[in-house]
């Protein structure tokens, strides 16, 4: 397990066996996702630290500093940047 730390606030546990979309699901976050599968860019955020690996290919334009949460998985601690989640108002003020 690997620790995630979303936009400088949340902070979450992410499985082997979990995309980081999903973990950030099953701790009550609300991330704004489409398509599960890399297709659309939606759940796109910034990587500022750690590494990940992809179970899947992506297919959305990413930046160098970009990931797809939905389907990556953390292969060590990791920082995540620009998570926009629904409903909530989750940012270091």
């Amino acid at each position: 397990m690997h620790k995630v730390t979303i936009n400088k606030v949340a902070k979450l546990v992410n499985s082997k066996s979990s995309t980081l979309l999903e973990a950030m699901e099953t701790s009550g976050l609300k991330p704004e996702f489409n398509c599960r599968d890399g297709h659309c860019g939606a759940c796109r955020c910034k990587l500022s630290s750690g590494e990940v690996e992809y179970i899947g290919f992506a297919m959305a334009y990413l930046k160098s500093d970009e990931i797809l949460p939905c389907i990556c998985r953390a292969k060590s601690d990791v920082q995540l940047e620009d998570v926009n989640i629904h409903n909530e108002i989750l940012s270091a003020s």
